[in-house]
């Protein structure tokens, strides 16, 4: 896996240019070579003047900036500074950043939370304005009149080959922060056969990623995780209602057949559960090599209640389950550190 780099100088780093860990110049001026090189044995009254004549004509050598001695020194003798490497610090993670785009598949998008099979963008967990929104939340309050400073370029049915097209659309904002939530329509197939090859979905993630911080150096990234596929259907299968609703075709290779306990419909579900699982791992450990990139698993983790699905297809969150999503981004975001 290659390692996406961060080009990032956080003001004031030029200014640490002359520090960092070498010797301090005037600590030498009582413990070099030159500090007894006049010095009589004895303690009389000559040694002792000898004694400070040395200090006073050391310290007149470092304030001339050409003190005796060392190699490094010598060198300052000739007028050339001696040059120490200097470590430049990751730049700092920033828990307010003032604009957002969102990028994604149709949790973002909000799809089935305000009617039945419309997107509602409004509701949007990540830039929606009806909702408490991350967007809500980090942003600067704004009247009709003020500038826009979030964007939503989530698209209902992508899956990670489309996020590449997604990431050009967003950074052409030139948004301090992008969110990331993507992948669940990669494993919802019509059968665990036709779900995106993992290497795949890596292969896309990675261009995503290293094509966004070509374009934009100091942008951070949050990523979410893909929610877990199976526990949807372990808990939504005691319900005859959401059964009825999944014979629809949503999400056919973990959902169909959702009271079937044969060999076969384990397997298929134990393929999507583990798929899943991959592709949450790619996401780290593509994520973690970029130093401005968080990746959250709390999405994958959290256990959605009814009142948090949509009451349409009892697959994706309804308003109350994007406010969930949003309290999610937002504690990761705000971190000052990242989880462990």
């Amino acid at each position: 896996m290659s390692t996406v780099p961060v080009a990032s100088d956080p003001p004031g780093a030029a200014a640490g240019a002359g520090e960092g860990p070498g010797p301090d110049p005037s600590s030498q001026a009582g413990r070099g070579p030159a500090a007894g090189a006049g010095a009589a044995p004895g303690g009389g009254r000559v040694a002792r003047a000898a004694r400070g004549a040395v200090v006073l004509l050391s310290a007149a050598a470092v304030l001339a900036g050409c003190t005796g001695g060392s190699d490094g020194d010598r060198t300052a003798e000739h007028g050339t500074a001696a040059k120490r490497p200097t470590v430049k610090p990751a730049r700092p993670w920033d828990t307010r950043p003032d604009s957002i785009a969102s990028v994604g598949d149709s949790i973002t998008r909000g799809f089935d939370a305000c009617s039945v099979l419309s997107d509602c963008p409004e509701v949007s967990w990540s830039t929606g304005d009806e909702v408490d929104s991350l967007a809500r939340r980090l942003l600067p309050a704004r009247t009709g009149k003020g500038p826009v400073r979030s964007w939503n370029h989530a698209k209902t049915g992508a899956v990670m080959a489309d996020l590449p097209d997604q990431v050009r659309e967003a950074t052409a904002h030139r948004p301090e922060l992008v969110t990331v939530l993507i992948g669940a329509n990669d494993a919802c197939r019509d059968s665990a056969d036709e779900m995106t090859p993992t290497d795949d979905f890596r292969t896309d993630f990675t261009a995503s990623l290293k094509a966004l911080r070509k374009a934009l150096p100091k942008t951070q990234v949050y990523v979410a995780s893909v929610p877990d596929l199976k526990r949807l259907w372990s808990e939504g299968r005691k319900d005859p209602f959401r059964k009825h609703i999944w014979k629809l075709g949503i999400c056919p290779s973990m959902l169909k057949d959702a009271d079937s306990d044969d060999a076969g419909a384990r397997e298929r579900r134990g393929r999507v559960e583990r798929r899943v699982d991959e592709y949450n791992q790619v996401l780290e450990q593509v994520c973690s090599a970029d130093l401005l990139c968080r990746y959250d698993d709390a999405v994958h983790d959290y256990r959605f209640t009814a009142d948090e699905l949509s009451k349409w297809d009892w697959f994706h969150p309804s308003k109350e389950g994007q406010r969930v999503l949003a309290d999610m981004a937002y504690r990761e975001i705000t971190r000052k550190e990242p989880t462990a």
